[in-house]
């Protein structure tokens, strides 16, 4: 057992002795306080609050600030009514409670004599928030969460800059594995860096509640990032594990300077529990059981040709008669884009650039694009050829799962790999060992050691391996740029979040639009390809295909109708004679 999850239990026990004091003294059973969940609801009870509150402390995390509320109820109802007392009292109830119970100075007093002129600070701010926070709490743990798309990964079917809810409900929602932590703050505190959000005291075992189904092919999914378990807070959106291949070392000590990442030293090493690694959101391409293989940039599933997403991007060599997408500086050393090209087709500035000059008049750009663009794009005048481009097979890469030369793969021509099973064997040898030491090491959290050219898995020799869960393969949409199952292997199921629901708001990154991209208060009055705000995604559904039928329209007509209706109604109230 964690040395934190046991101090919490014990300050819980102590809680317990000090609600038996506080029974005692309140003409309630004693023994009443020792039996889980049942002590609770006599204590919210005795302190006239709702007694489903005790539902609330089942939830972990919720159940901490419900503490807090009973301890905070519990002192009003003894006389303790100091704002310092009331204080302590929320944020050591483990301590205050007992407290109170052996204090023999201490007796029920109820809350008679302040009922109808409470404080007005608590009144009207206090007990509102508190119960904002724990409502909120309970639908972003089990429900519903906010999240933004933050990379390209998926354009042109979710966007940079959309706001959207997450359903947890989906795959089922998984209970908090560190429960201590900041509400609404995911891994790190609001206006820092390198502040964590929460503390590691209480570890829970991973559970989730059943959900929906399971990840199917072709699902959008939200995770938790694989690869996130060790991160650099000076280069977060790097791989630490890529660095740690490029460099051969990446040090905790006398942090290092990245040679191509303009000089940025690396910061603080960081490792984060399951639950508080980045939020990726990828398409599921392949479950578990599937034979996936990937060629000449074509997907097969199961030896089948998968279907590609109706937005899927691909970088593609444009060669145009002189410099129409942009040009570079007279040293050659930067791209500067033409803004407005790339603002009429909606390709994503930094997802351009000069490839090379054939000559003095032709000019050969990669350009990221998905297949309607590209026809677009053939379609103009000074456009010589338009070529998807593509890795050839056997061309190793580096930075391509399972990071070995012995698997030669890279973006456009990868496996043929079968994607692990719960309850599934596999044979392992130091070949294809690579293929499954993170699954086998880290998220089957096994003890994996290979002595002499012998595998031993917890300290037994072997050459065989039974998977503990369900794994998924994860793409992006925008193939040639996105980090994803090819950089860093499968996804666990144990790390999958939910499912994209809804967008509620989407708008423009001006370092990727900056031209359209810019501008809050004028872009109100423009559609959607000249400003920053893309009105048809507002208020539409998440589909497999990219999203629905926008309902702004309708949200509005709904919203004016009631704010109309309860005008009216007030006015009429105010007109009604008095008896």
């Amino acid at each position: 057992m964690y040395i934190g999850n046991l101090i919490f239990l014990i300050l819980v026990l102590v809680s317990w002795v000090g609600l038996f004091k506080c029974f005692q003294k309140a003409g309630i059973a004693g023994w009443k306080a020792f039996v889980p969940f049942y002590n609770f609801f006599e204590a919210f009870k005795l302190t006239e609050k709702p007694k489903w509150w005790t539902a609330l402390m089942i939830v972990p995390g919720v159940n901490i600030i419900m503490y807090g509320v009973l301890g905070f109820n519990l002192a009003r109802y003894f006389g303790k009514r100091k704002a310092s007392d009331l204080f302590l009292a929320s944020l050591m109830p483990f301590l205050y409670i007992p407290y109170i119970g052996f204090d023999s100075k201490l007796k029920l007093v109820g809350v008679n004599d302040i009922k109808g002129r409470e404080h007005p600070f608590i009144k009207n701010w206090v007990d509102p928030l508190i119960f904002a926070v724990v409502a909120a709490s309970v639908i972003r743990t089990f429900f519903l969460e906010a999240f933004t798309i933050p990379t390209s990964s998926l354009e042109k079917s979710l966007l940079v800059g959309d706001f959207l809810f997450v359903s947890k409900f989906s795959y089922g929602a998984k209970v908090p594995q560190t429960p201590l932590a900041f509400p609404f703050a995911h891994h790190t505190m609001p206006f820092s860096t390198e502040t964590k959000s929460y503390l590691e005291w209480i570890k829970l075992p991973y559970w989730r509640l059943p959900g929906l189904g399971t990840p199917k092919n072709g699902d959008i999914v939200v995770f938790n990032y694989p690869d996130g378990d060790t991160v650099a807070i000076g280069a977060q959106d790097r791989s630490y594990h890529n660095m740690v291949r490029q460099y051969g070392s990446v040090k905790m000590s006398d942090p290092e300077f990245i040679p191509d990442y303009s000089n940025k030293p690396i910061g603080k090493i960081v490792a984060r529990p399951i639950d508080k690694r980045e939020f990726y959101v990828k398409r599921c391409v392949a479950i578990a059981g599937d034979k996936l293989q990937i060629k000449d940039g074509q997907v097969f599933i199961n030896d089948k040709a998968n279907v590609l997403p109706k937005h899927a991007q691909h970088f593609y060599y444009v060669v145009t008669k002189g410099q129409s997408f942009g040009i570079v500086n007279e040293e050659r050393t930067a791209f500067i884009p033409n803004n407005a090209a790339f603002d009429k087709y909606d390709i994503n500035v930094d997802e351009g650039t000069i490839n090379r000059f054939i000559n003095d008049t032709l000019v050969e750009y990669k350009l990221n694009m998905p297949a309607d663009v590209v026809e677009k794009i053939k379609m103009r005048p000074d456009v010589v050829s338009v070529t998807r481009m593509l890795d050839s097979a056997g061309r190793y890469d580096w930075s391509i799962f399972p990071h070995s030369p012995r698997y030669p793969w890279n973006n456009d021509n990868f496996g043929p790999l079968t994607i692990p099973k719960a309850g599934t064997s596999v044979t392992i040898d130091t070949t294809n060992l690579c293929l499954y030491s993170r699954v086998i090491g880290v998220y089957d959290n096994n003890k994996l050691e290979v002595k002499d050219g012998k595998i031993f898995i917890n300290d037994v020799q072997t050459n065989t391996y039974t998977f503990k869960q369900d794994y998924y393969f994860m793409m992006g949409d925008n193939r040639h740029n996105s980090a994803e199952s090819r950089s860093w292997g499968f996804v666990p199921f144990d790390h999958v979040v939910g499912k994209p629901l809804f967008i509620w708001f989407s708008m423009k990154d001006a370092d990727k639009n900056p031209i359209s991209g810019k501008g809050v208060i004028s872009s109100l009055t423009k559609n959607s390809k000249e400003g920053k705000f893309r009105w048809e995604r507002f208020f539409t559904y998440v589909t497999d295909d990219g999203i629905s039928r926008s309902y702004f329209i309708h949200f509005i007509v709904i919203v004016v109708l009631w704010w109309g209706i309860s005008k009216y109604r007030r006015i009429r109230a105010k007109r009604k004679p008095t008896a």
